[in-house]
């Protein structure tokens, strides 16, 4: 059966919890399976262990609060596989630049907490990419999956990322600082970026070493946490990292997914529009339409060959004409 593009879902829009109900709902999880505690005022600490493999994310407290079930990202991942989950959370953008951060991980590596598992992977998009690349260092060996990294928001050093430049007042230069030098200690580090998102790009390219695997996502505006999240190919991933089997073939097979993602395929189809390239938009509406019900690319490819036939008709009476 052909598959519908961005098929609309159905069913009521989830509640969403206020803060402090939010809150209770944490304490009351963590409470039957690890922990949930304040680290501050800013930020927070999850915990539930269920197996020798753990995940670990960096999440914001809004990200949260506006997923389906309102639990953490590596919950849903971690929980689907019975694997451990920790969690750090926090409230905006604050990069985890704050010393009961700094001391949570340092009572972790006191408490040797991470050798009582056979398998860690820290993960994370973005700013939280930032994050589980720069505390990776409380666990080495570990796999390091790095969604958009940054390495570092300290002028001197990315003073050309104009983004969020209220980070640059924070301290990225003391403990747990630059992100690429804290990975050095992990097993494999797998960084995702979308190449023409130029600022991304420059921030991957501070991520060097024999240990670390580039893995390009283009084409998606630098939105690639979301895509990957759309596709639904973030267990597969999550899976072949923490395996040793991520690859960049097999990063090319899981990467074919946007092949059926409706916000790639109109990207793709808008640029050729853009640039003129009739050609190229026929054989993208050619390719949607063989495998997916996709009215927009089906209605643009009838454009284009009626806009052909006439163009062909047209051509054939100006020939009979010089023919008189």
């Amino acid at each position: 059966m052909t598959q519908t593009l961005d098929q609309p879902q159905t069913g009521a829009a989830p509640t969403i919890l206020g803060r402090a109900d939010w809150l209770t709902m944490m304490d009351r999880v963590g409470e039957d399976a690890g922990y949930f505690e304040p680290l501050g005022a800013k930020h927070w600490a999850f915990f539930v262990d269920e197996s020798p493999t753990l995940v670990v994310t960096f999440e914001t407290l809004e990200n949260i609060r506006a997923r389906s079930g309102q639990m953490p990202h590596g919950h849903e991942i971690a929980a689907a596989k019975g694997w451990s989950h920790l969690c750090v959370i926090s409230d905006g953008n604050t990069w985890y630049r704050d010393a009961r951060v700094y001391g949570y991980f340092d009572r972790l590596v006191d408490d040797a907490f991470f050798e009582d598992f056979d398998r860690v992977i820290f993960m994370g998009a973005d700013a939280q990419a930032y994050g589980a690349a720069a505390f990776s260092v409380v666990a080495p060996g570990c796999t390091v999956l790095a969604i958009n990294p940054r390495a570092t928001m300290a002028p001197d050093v990315a003073g050309w990322d104009k983004r969020d430049r209220s980070a640059r007042r924070r301290d990225f230069t003391s403990r747990y600082g630059y992100a690429p030098d804290m990975v050095e200690g992990a097993g494999q580090v797998i960084v995702i970026h979308d190449p023409e998102a130029a600022m991304d790009a420059m921030h991957a390219a501070l991520f060097r070493g024999a240990h670390i695997t580039h893995l390009h996502a283009p084409r998606l505006d630098g939105r690639v946490d979301w895509a990957l999240s759309h596709m639904q190919i973030y267990s597969a991933l999550v899976d072949q990292a923490l395996d040793g089997s991520l690859s960049r073939a097999s990063w090319g097979r899981l990467w074919r997914a946007r092949r059926n993602f409706g916000p790639y395929l109109r990207m793709m189809l808008s640029r050729a529009e853009a640039a003129g390239r009739v050609a190229h938009e026929k054989a993208i509406c050619r390719s949607v339409t063989q495998r997916l019900q996709a009215p927009r690319f089906r209605k643009r490819l009838a454009d284009i060959l009626a806009a052909e036939a006439v163009a062909e008709a047209d051509a054939a009476l100006l020939a009979d004409a010089a023919r008189v």
